[in-house]
């Protein structure tokens, strides 16, 4: 009985440990909207241009109610102006990451 217990919590345990382990990279997120938001937005300082009618992402991560788990949200399931993005949960995670560390 002590045996079967045992190996249920382990397991159960082992199983707890798998989620949400995944710790979003600031650095790819910025390699990731370097190619797929840059058209767009402003994503880095070093970047000469970009759309006018989009917010540049130090602004975003200015943003009072920033949330980088909701931001990460609406990039897999964007407005209708932002294009189709064929990202994961941790590429969205990623840029998400990389946009609030510009948050100063």
């Amino acid at each position: 009985m002590y045996i079967i217990r045992f190996v249920w919590l382990a397991g159960a345990a082992l199983f707890l440990s798998t989620i949400d382990c995944y710790s979003a990279d600031a650095g790819h997120g910025g390699d990731l909207a370097k190619r797929w938001c840059a058209a767009c937005h402003l994503v880095s300082p070093d970047q000469q241009r970009a759309s006018a009618d989009v917010p540049p992402f130090a602004k975003i991560a200015q943003s009072p109610n920033f949330d980088a788990k909701s931001l990460t949200n609406f990039l897999l399931d964007p407005h209708p102006k932002m294009p189709e993005l064929p990202l994961s949960h941790a590429a969205a995670e990623d840029i998400a990451a990389y946009i609030q560390s510009l948050k100063k």
